[in-house]
């Protein structure tokens, strides 16, 4: 039987590699692509089994990338990774076909673990504690930056911020 392939959009250069290198090893074919140029470029090639997508690209956002994936093959396997989670990014990397989305740092057993969950788990517990106040304004924040297209000043002209506010504010949790 033929080795999985995967396909990782991902612009941190050390991070793909490491990533990579990691799933070689149980096994799969990997290709790394950088941006969304990139992407389009191996899916020329061949369509992966599997996807692993950064949801910030640059200064961009990688929900396009998860959009053409999943127009290609919609039965792939599409795990988006974020260093700043959010209900509305969550949401959005779904409709578009993810199967699953993950907070960074995750590793090769949570990704792969990831994929085998791909139907969801209607067991899954509900926590009882409800979000905080700071959990809703980087949410808001988040979910502005992902309609800006990640333009700061912009996103903080929307949330009736100074920009260097928001900047502040970044700077305590990056994005990533």
């Amino acid at each position: 039987m033929d080795a999985p392939s995967l396909i990782i959009v991902e612009d941190d250069a050390t991070f793909a590699r490491t990533l990579g290198r990691s799933f070689e090893r149980r096994g799969y074919r990997v290709r790394i692509a950088a941006d969304a140029g990139a992407l389009d470029a191996l899916l020329t090639e061949e369509v992966p089994d599997h996807a692993v997508v950064d949801l910030k690209l640059g200064t961009g956002s990688g929900l396009p990338c998860v959009a053409r994936l999943h127009a290609i093959d919609p039965a792939m396997l599409i795990v988006v990774l974020t260093g700043y989670a959010s209900i509305a990014t969550a949401v959005e990397a779904i409709k578009l076909g993810a199967c699953q989305y993950l907070v960074k740092p995750s590793n090769t057993d949570d990704i792969e673990a990831a994929f085998s969950k791909a139907a969801g788990d209607p067991d899954v517990d509900i926590t009882a504690r409800p979000s905080s106040i700071k959990t809703h304004e980087w949410e808001m924040i988040n979910q502005t930056l992902a309609e800006t297209g990640f333009n700061i000043s912009e996103t903080a002209r929307r949330l009736g911020m100074h920009r260097r506010t928001l900047a502040r504010k970044l700077e305590k949790r990056p994005v990533r």
